[in-house]
């Protein structure tokens, strides 16, 4: 396949013709079965290079009776067991700062990120030099898909610090020969400047989390301003569920009437972006050749079949410097491999990332997700966008209630306008 190499090197100068679709036309639209026998000899390359420069894998696989030149299919990479993000923690304890699944020299690691460690040891995250450059090509690749091009405008409006998806999107925005606007986000204040500024410079495109958009288009109203003014075309997120939860994308669209995009991953598996969507995609694709997703029974760690219902399982196809294989999210989602308006051959999760299976709890024998709440409240008209689940028990019976706010201007006026006037909350 077109420039897949490893270690891999893209040429820096490289850019599809501007009338393209695709990015890589082959990689993107290679049959399934193709890809699978390519992403199968990745596999064993990608594992035989952790095995020779990590113990932290060595001893993993061995104890498992696991061997790189044992994976000859699909199938036989399921019997490598998975890595939770507490191995990790325990990696970087025993061998600090970047664990003994660090497989380049420290002296070249280019850039240091990592976790917030509010809920303990903070997880450091070390990126080889040419991880760095690989990362910036792979995200000018899925910015390409979503419909960005060089000179586009592209406004990050997410916290620039530990977190990667304010870093990831201003790599593949300079790399695509964009126009970044890293306007950053939190300050006290800064929302209301965010506004001004997106109207005084209408950008192409929009980063952030979806919530801080509603937020952002109800500041930009109680300011006088018209979110649609922005004359944004893609607005892209990642952080949360929500951009691929109906009822929250079709508020922000409301807002902005703009393209709504979700992505995103875990920032252990830069280049986050592997996961999104794309300009004629809803939902988010699995581009395979970069990252290798599998959808797992969270007990087993073996696929699903399509259509069913799993835990996301990532491996890197071409880091270099803390290769995840076989990471364990702990998320929830399902996939289909079906046709993509798009054409790419990928398979795709049509409901985007459902939450955290720790978030699920258990109401008379049916499991429920809070972001599943969230999609139906946001199907409301008169939905003011913040509730509150509350379980009790009498007896032996659950009772689950939920407790939303309302917002009074909807009910007041029940004919929607394209573009909500003002918002109070009752």
């Amino acid at each position: 396949m077109e420039q897949w190499s490893f270690p891999t090197k893209y040429d820096p100068n490289y850019l599809p013709e501007s009338d393209s679709r695709y990015w890589f036309t082959i990689r993107e639209t290679i049959s399934p079965e193709q890809r699978n026998q390519a992403i199968v000899q990745r596999l064993r390359e990608v594992m035989a290079y952790a095995y020779e420069n990590a113990s932290f894998y060595r001893n993993k696989w061995d104890e498992a009776g696991v061997h790189p030149d044992k994976i000859r299919s699909l199938e036989d990479f399921e019997r490598v067991p998975v890595v939770a993000k507490e191995e990790l923690r325990e990696s970087q304890e025993r061998a600090a700062p970047f664990g003994d699944y660090l497989c380049i020299p420290d002296s070249e690691v280019h850039r240091i990120h990592g976790t917030s460690g509010t809920t303990g040891r903070p997880t450091a995250f070390a990126i080889g030099r040419d991880d760095w450059q690989v990362i910036a090509n792979n995200h000018a690749r899925f910015l390409w898909g979503m419909g960005l091009r060089p000179g586009d405008t592209i406004f990050i409006a997410s916290v620039f610090s530990l977190y990667m998806g304010s870093w990831g999107t201003l790599l593949g925005a300079e790399r695509l020969g964009a126009k970044s606007f890293p306007f950053g986000a939190g300050a006290p204040g800064m929302t209301a400047r965010a506004a001004l500024w997106l109207n005084m410079t209408k950008p192409t495109a929009f980063y952030g989390t979806p919530s801080y958009a509603l937020h952002l288009a109800e500041t930009a109203l109680d300011e006088g301003l018209n979110p649609r003014d922005f004359r944004l075309k893609v607005m892209f997120f990642s952080g949360e569920p929500g951009a691929s939860i109906p009822g929250i994308r079709r508020r922000i669209e409301e807002y902005y009437d703009a393209k709504v995009i979700d992505s995103g991953s875990m920032a252990e598996m830069t280049p986050w972006m592997s996961v999104c969507g794309s300009a004629e995609t809803q939902g988010l694709l699995l581009w395979q050749d970069v990252i290798y997703h599998e959808i797992c029974d969270p007990k087993t760690f073996c696929r699903v079949p399509y259509g069913q219902r799993g835990t996301p399982v990532y491996t890197h196809l071409e880091r270099t410097s803390q290769p995840m294989i076989r990471l364990a999210s702990g998320d929830l989602t399902h996939w289909v491999l079906e046709d993509n308006p798009c054409g790419r051959t990928y398979p795709r999760l049509p409901d985007g990332i459902y939450g955290r299976i720790d978030d699920m709890f258990q109401v008379r024998g049916e499991n429920i997700y809070p972001s599943e709440i969230d999609a139906v409240l946001n199907t409301l008209p008169d939905y003011g966008g913040e509730h509150r689940i509350v379980i009790t028990r009498e007896g032996a019976m659950d009772e689950l209630l939920v407790r939303v706010e309302a917002d009074i201007s909807r009910l007041q006026n029940p004919v929607p306008s394209p573009v909500p006037t003002s918002r109070h909350v009752g």
